[in-house]
This record gives structure tokens, sequence and C-alpha cells, in this order.
């Protein structure tokens, strides 16, 4: 009679624990299609050795390779939660996370690890050879806790192109593994890899599931910013990071910038200050800015490519203060 109990009690928790792993998905907001096409494989058991979540960045794509992840890797009769946290913070041994880096003094720092250290790089950030060459390492053993083992490069579209064949050579054999590559675009991706994946499509969100994710991680204050939803096209990660530049930039300076001066002499006074109180990927992202602004207000072509050629020109680090001299220059009457 005990043992009977136990098995039915065992049986209990691990239907619970099943159940917890088909949740996670259900999570991510406004992707219904990327949904259905991940569970399904889950519930078939069919899971192809590599994906490539594809869409435009902040709409779901990280949150959604986790997640997978998560239901690829966690076994009915494991802690769920702990699991969870493991993975979530990149602690689990059979889970490996790639970004884009740096080389600083011979090594390599990501984007994020740059920031914090006050690092001004003039170099874009790529996933470089080493570090497939670590994938292939991690891979090269059998997974020690999950069913399989997992790795995720985000931001795969900033692949060198070595790096791009070398992981072709691990897709061929990847073992008891998933290779999950995320990018904006299937076009800046190696053809060969592309072939070798299972595309998963990420949409851009209505402006009502943005609203939700916002509300859902405590960032409803950026509703109060109306241009910012707009610039941000369905994608409630660039609403976010948006709203962090908007507050980089002093609210007078703002409020003065949300109209053209009225003449020359006024301008160059705000290309001055422009160059000389904002950093540059903050004039990039006020440049984008200032385009939604103006384009609302005056349905001028010359102005929004006007603001095009200044964010050409800031990318190929030409002087801040002459591109934004040469804007008022083209904009405003001498």
């Amino acid at each position: 009679m005990l043992t009977k109990k136990l098995f039915t009690f065992h049986y209990q928790l691990s239907t619970i624990n099943y159940q917890l792993l088909m949740k996670p998905l259900a999570k991510l907001i406004g992707q219904p299609l990327a949904v259905e096409l991940l569970e399904r494989a889950i519930a078939i058991n069919r899971i192809a050795p590599a994906y490539l979540f594809v869409g435009a960045k902040g709409v779901g794509k990280a949150y959604g390779a986790r997640c997978f992840a998560e239901m690829l890797m966690i076994r009915p009769e494991d802690d769920y939660g702990a699991m969870v946290q493991k993975i979530q913070a990149g602690n689990h041994p059979d889970f490996l996370w790639v970004e884009p880096t740096y080389t600083d003094k011979g090594e390599l720092i990501t984007i994020s690890q740059a920031q914090e250290q006050g690092l001004k790089r003039k170099n874009a950030p790529q996933i470089r050879i080493e570090q497939i060459r670590a994938v292939s390492q991690f891979l090269a053993r059998p997974p020690l806790k999950a069913p399989r083992s997992v790795v995720v490069i985000d931001d795969a579209e900033l692949m060198a192109e070595s790096a791009g064949n070398a992981l072709l050579k691990t897709l061929e054999e990847p073992g008891r593994a998933t290779i999950i590559l995320i990018a904006s675009s299937v076009d800046a991706i190696l053809s060969t890899l592309v072939s070798r994946c299972q595309i998963i499509p990420f949409s851009r969100l209505t402006e009502d599931d943005v609203a939700y994710v916002l509300q859902r991680q405590n960032a409803g204050d950026v509703l109060q910013y109306p241009q910012l939803i707009k610039l941000a096209q369905g994608s409630p990660g660039k609403a976010m990071g948006d709203r962090t530049k908007l507050l980089e930039i002093p609210s007078d300076l703002l409020s003065r910038l949300s109209q053209l001066p009225l003449g020359a002499i006024e301008g160059f006074h705000l290309a001055k200050e422009i160059s000389e109180s904002l950093e540059l990927e903050t004039q990039l992202w006020l440049a984008d800015y200032l385009q939604s602004v103006y384009w609302d207000k005056q349905r001028d072509m010359e102005i929004i490519e006007s603001l095009e050629r200044v964010k050409g020109a800031l990318k190929s680090y030409v002087q801040p203060r002459l591109v934004w001299d040469c804007f008022y220059l083209s904009v405003l009457p001498v």
C-alpha cells in the first residue's frame, strides 16, 4: 500500500513538473508562431540540432531562447526552480551563452563588460573564432546533468566569417546538443549556416502587447513617452533602451531640439551643446529620435535625409561638432 502511494506521489510530481516544463514559453508575448513551433518540437520529441531565432531586436528572441533551453534541459524529476535559476544565471554546466566581444589587452570582453568598465571602442564587437572554438570544446564532452547541452549564440549576425566557417564544422556533428543562433536578419548570416538551422520567426509586437510587456518588466513609465513607443516599432526591448538614451539628454536641451531653431547661429549653439554634452552613441540615437519628431511635425524629407547623413558621418567618426554644424547649415536659412 505504501509503495502504491509513493508511486502515485512520484507520478503526480512528475506530471506537475512536466506541466511546468511546458509553461516557460507561455510568457513569451506576441509570438504565437514561434511558441507553436517550439512547443510542437518538444511535444513530438523532434528537436533540431540547430535553430535560428530571427527577428527585430528586443522582441523576445533572447528570452525565448532561455525558455526553450529550460524545456530542453530540465527533466520531470529535476528540481524545476533550482534548474531554472542555474540556466537563467548561466551557471548550469550544460548551458553556454555566447555574445559578441571586443578585444582589450589580449582579453575578450563583452559589450556589457566594456560599458561597465567605461571602455570606448572604435571597432565593432564580433563573435570571434576563439569563442567558436570554445563552443566546440564545450560540446566535445557529453552533457553532465541535462539530457542535452544547449549553446545560444546571441547577435549571430556579428559573427566573423572565420568564426562562421568554424561553426559549420561543429554543426555537422553537434552530438547531444542543440545550438540556437539569434539574429536580426537571415541575410546577415552565412547561407551555409542558415541551411543547417530550423528558422523560428519572431515578429514585431502590437502596441497593446508592447504596453503589456513594459508593464510586466516594471517599465510602464516608458508609456509616458509616445514618441518612444512609435520609434520602437513593436520592440519592447528597444523602447526600454530608448528610454535610457532619452534620460541621458538634459531635458532643457531635448526641449529646444524638438523644434528646429529659427536661424543658423542658434543652430551652431545647439551643435556645440550636442557635441560637448552627449556621448557618440547617444548622438546617434538622437538623430534617430529627431527623424521621428521632425517627420511628425513637418513631413520634410530633406530634414530626414540630412539626419541620415548625420548618422553616417558619426558612424565614420567625423568630428561631431562639424557634423551637427553641417546639419543645421543644410536645413536652416543662413
